[in-house]
């Protein structure tokens, strides 16, 4: 969930789209859908949501939705796919995967941080994150498996990084890995609170922290 908005490459033309395969048709209605999600959350809140809500900002009937999802917890599991795929997209343009461990964290957190300003994607995230732990939703576990991956991503990163020798080898990996994630979770929660949050001094204390943190201590010298 990160750096460049779906919103900016949704534009087919009309032309286009009769020369689309109904695999293809069906790939952009499910993607239309999705956005028209985000945008209805991101703008007017979760209860907001509903499938007559999202069908009319997407252009299409609410059927279309049960035809597609089968259910609001369908549309959510799809919906954090979707977001996964965009964060996924936005790691590789960044060239992360090349990255030694220590950097790749460090990116990660960063282009995170990016996302908590003007991007619909990761606002809408985690206001659906929000309202299924207060109201107990079903979907709930989605977002469990979700923060899993997350998880398994993070901890993969420190692992390289002690492979590498730029993270110290005692560091507990997957506790590390837990920590960042609620670090990043409480940020995004304090900028739903206040939207008027200094990003910016928060993410640089964070990474200077990791940094101090993991490095080992002739690394951390250097630095």
């Amino acid at each position: 969930m990160l750096s460049v908005s779906m919103s900016e490459t949704s534009g087919i033309l009309a032309s286009d789209t009769e020369r689309l395969t109904q695999a293809e048709r069906r790939d952009r209605s499910e993607r239309e859908l999705l956005e028209a999600t985000i945008r209805v959350v991101s703008e007017n809140g979760v209860s907001a949501a509903t499938f007559d809500m999202i069908g009319r900002e997407a252009g299409f009937s609410r059927g279309l939705i049960t035809q597609r999802f089968g259910s609001k917890d369908g549309l959510i599991r799809a919906l954090i796919d979707h977001l996964h795929s965009w964060q996924g997209e936005a790691l590789d343009r960044e060239r992360v995967a090349d990255m030694d461990g220590l950097s790749a964290l460090c990116a990660f957190v960063d282009l995170h941080c990016q996302t908590l300003e003007g991007q619909d994607e990761a606002k809408a995230y985690f206001m659906l994150l929000s309202a299924a732990v207060a109201d107990q939703l079903d979907f709930r576990s989605a977002f469990a498996d979700s923060h899993a991956i997350e998880r398994v991503l993070i901890r993969a990163m420190i692992e390289r990084g002690q492979a590498d020798g730029g993270i110290r080898a005692d560091v507990d990996a997957d506790a590390q890995a837990l920590l960042t994630g609620c670090a990043l979770l409480g940020l995004r929660m304090q900028c739903l609170i206040d939207p008027a949050t200094q990003i910016a001094p928060v993410r640089d204390e964070l990474l200077a922290s990791l940094r101090a943190r993991l490095a080992p201590a002739s690394r951390e010298a250097d630095q």
